[in-house]
């Protein structure tokens, strides 16, 4: 069996389509299901579906390994302010699943986040101590927080799972993303927002090394995500914390008139306060170093910002935004 946990969300729903068109067993783990996020399953074969706090009473009595073990679950709610429930959700949960991996001998992979790296004035490379970093907000420094727990664990000789990977994701997109509302990408907002009003508005810009919808991000369709996750799990001599990226900064523009060209309309851009949330917590530029993935193995090149958009939009999976 496989197991992935986080299974009907953005990520995790999609590397469940992609296991199944394998053929592979699933077990897929999840708060109870929400009538749209339940959409993001649909098309799939037979699977097994656990709750996520019911999955945890499971294991306490199962010792069989599992072919793998994909931990996405967690709150990726970047404004969260509740320590206490991001260190339930995002530490002591991931605690456990890492726990359970070594004991019964299972590979381990699970999302870590670009966040991690905070204003990026340290720069976006994996190499990069989690101890040198300095995340801008809780959700960033919970994800931290377990990769520094990881590599601690490694550094000590203490046992590990046969396999495992730690994957910072960047500004991930695609398909089955309806369900995220506000935390959904860009893309998926650009799209909803031309098809109701012809015209996409982009947060203005409150530094002066970027002009309005300058600001860049390292854009990845989550296919090649799923790709970066698979290559690893089938390449087991490989363990360690990777970015998952292409490796190429587009700006907020850029990714509006692909959104355009994607749907054969002209242009139309418009610019909005940043909140007053995100002040002082923004990222303005990210672009991730993908170095130490290449130099472990891994060849296929990355899907291009406009490819990817036009993929996203024709994939005809009903969860995208009408």
């Amino acid at each position: 069996m496989i197991v992935i946990t986080g299974a009907a969300g953005f990520i995790g729903s999609n590397l469940a389509h992609r296991l199944a068109g394998l053929g592979r067993e699933l077990v897929l783990v999840d708060h109870p299901l929400t009538a749209a996020k339940a959409a993001n399953w649909a098309g799939l074969p037979r699977f097994r579906f656990v709750t996520h706090d019911r999955f945890l009473d499971e294991l306490r009595h199962e010792r069989r390994p599992a072919e793998a073990v994909f931990h996405l679950g967690a709150c990726s709610r970047t404004t969260e302010a509740d320590w206490n429930y991001l260190s339930r959700n995002n530490l002591a949960y991931s605690w456990r699943l890492w726990t359970w991996c070594v004991e019964s001998r299972s590979p381990f992979y699970y999302a870590s986040s670009a966040a991690t790296y905070g204003d990026g004035a340290d720069g976006f490379d994996d190499r990069t101590p989690p101890s040198q970093l300095r995340p801008l907000n809780s959700y960033a420094r919970s994800k931290n927080d377990f990769d520094r727990w990881v590599l601690h664990e490694v550094a000590v000789g203490r046992p590990t799972p046969p396999s495992w990977a730690g994957l910072k994701f960047f500004n991930v997109y695609g398909p089955r993303e309806t369900h995220k509302g506000d935390m959904a990408s860009v893309i998926w907002k650009a799209r909803a927002q031309v098809l109701e009003g012809g015209t996409v508005c982009l947060f203005k810009s409150d530094h002066p090394d970027y002009p309005d919808g300058g600001q860049r991000r390292d854009f990845v369709f989550v296919e090649d995500v799923i790709d970066h996750l698979l290559w690893l799990w089938e390449t087991p001599r490989v363990s360690g914390l990777f970015n998952s990226g292409t490796g190429q900064a587009r700006t907020f523009r850029d990714l509006a008139l692909a959104v355009f060209a994607a749907l054969g309309r002209e242009p139309r851009i418009c610019y909005q306060d940043m909140p007053t949330v995100l002040k002082g917590m923004y990222q303005y530029h990210t672009q991730a170093v993908m170095s130490k993935l290449r130099a472990a193995g891994y060849s296929q090149a990355p899907t291009s910002l406009d490819d990817g958009v036009r993929r996203s939009f024709a994939s005809g999976v009903k969860s995208m935004p009408p």
